[in-house]
């Protein structure tokens, strides 16, 4: 059996997707910049796509602007933001993806900004005290971004608070929704959160393609210089049938939401059952009372067999992780399981599913896992 649990890597494209695509490989193939046929055609499919996603996220389509994907979207809000909005503090934490965090120790080198660290504990939640306390003493403006959802150990934020907090003193608030995006609803008019970024292939479209949502009071220059494409906000030739597979993958996902947000979360929770009803020592990083259903990070007992864990499932034909897939090039431990302090005598072995997956993949994964992880002892009877 071949088993695929890294789907907060990335996610198998979805064949409805695909041929959604096709025709915009194929014969559908104009520049959206000409002013011809097929320069319209494609054009027209740009804006459907854009109209698409703004209408799911309860947003303008001038709001939406397409990107390569949750990388550069975050990077566009933060470094635009600070440039627009004369922004001199980051208030940010120790376990958000890489790309906010380096930017904005980026920006702190140069000298445009004072970055500011917020406390998380062992379940990696904010310390939401901290940040109303720092926003109430900073007489300068700030930018406060927080992921939704940590993409290695699943804890989430309630946006709703953060967002208000920020409002009360004026900052702006920009959340990383990468791992979130089309998994859960967000409505945009409702909650006054200034940017938020999304990449298709977290949830069953292409690679190399995604998009930032940025608030319509905001006015901020381009990452990229060089073309008026997206209204003069992203310079160069637009990834056209990957924004056509991003609307295509928005909407499948919209459809089936919440039945699919049940099997996953049921999925989920079969698994953490079946770990810890077999196997000693095991403890689950993250937050249970609130924790993105996609994600189970769990700890498991260090050994000689277990020290190569992630080696020995992907010789069983299992994928999974042990952090962040955007970190597979470095040769650091995770800064999120350090910042919340994993103990040193664990193992952590980041499992997240979609709906492709099945209990019966759990089970074999649970039956390979036997061979290295101590399994409970049972007493005679």
């Amino acid at each position: 059996m071949n088993v695929y649990f890294d789907n907060a890597a990335t996610t198998p494209l979805d064949q409805d997707v695909l041929l959604a695509m096709m025709p915009y490989l194929t014969e559908k193939f104009g520049n959206p910049s000409a002013i011809h046929a097929k320069g319209r055609e494609t054009r027209a499919a740009i804006e459907k796509a854009r109209k698409t996603i703004a209408t799911l996220l309860n947003a303008s389509p001038g709001e939406i602007f397409f990107t390569s994907g949750g990388t550069e979207a975050n990077n566009t809000a933060i470094r635009s933001a600070v440039k627009a909005s004369g922004i001199k503090h980051i208030i940010t934490s120790p376990i958000e993806h890489h790309c906010v965090l380096h930017t904005a120790e980026e920006l702190e080198k140069s000298g445009a900004v004072r970055v500011h660290l917020l406390g998380v504990d062992t379940k990696g939640r904010i310390n939401t005290a901290q940040l109303r306390q720092l926003l109430s003493t900073l007489a300068e403006p700030a930018l406060v971004s927080l992921m939704h959802a940590n993409n290695e150990i699943g804890t989430m934020i309630d946006i709703g608070e953060i967002a208000a907090i920020c409002a009360e003193f004026g900052a702006l608030f920009h959340c990383d929704t990468v791992q979130t995006m089309a998994h859960y609803r967000f409505d945009l008019k409702k909650t006054p959160v200034h940017f938020i970024s999304g990449a298709a292939h977290k949830f069953n479209g292409p690679k190399g393609v995604g998009f930032i949502y940025i608030h319509h009071s905001l006015t901020i220059p381009p990452l990229i210089y060089g073309g008026a494409q997206e209204r003069n906000m992203r310079a160069g030739t637009e990834n056209l049938y990957g924004v056509v597979g991003l609307a295509a993958a928005m909407e499948r996902a919209y459809k089936h939401l919440d039945s699919e947000a049940i099997y996953i979360n049921d999925l989920k929770n079969y698994m953490e059952q079946k770990l810890l009803n077999t196997f000693e020592g095991i403890c689950i990083q993250g937050d249970p009372s609130r924790s993105l259903y996609t994600v189970l990070n769990v700890g498991f007992p260090l050994n000689d067999k277990t020290s190569m864990l992630l080696f020995n499932l992907d010789m069983n034909n299992i994928c999974a992780s042990s952090g962040s897939a955007c970190s597979s090039g470095s040769s650091k431990g995770s800064h999120v399981l350090e910042a919340i302090h994993l103990p040193a005598d664990k193992v952590a072995v980041r499992f997240s599913f979609d709906h492709n997956n099945t209990r019966d993949e759990v089970d074999y994964v649970i039956e390979k896992l036997k061979t290295w992880v101590p399994a409970i002892s049972v007493s005679a009877v």
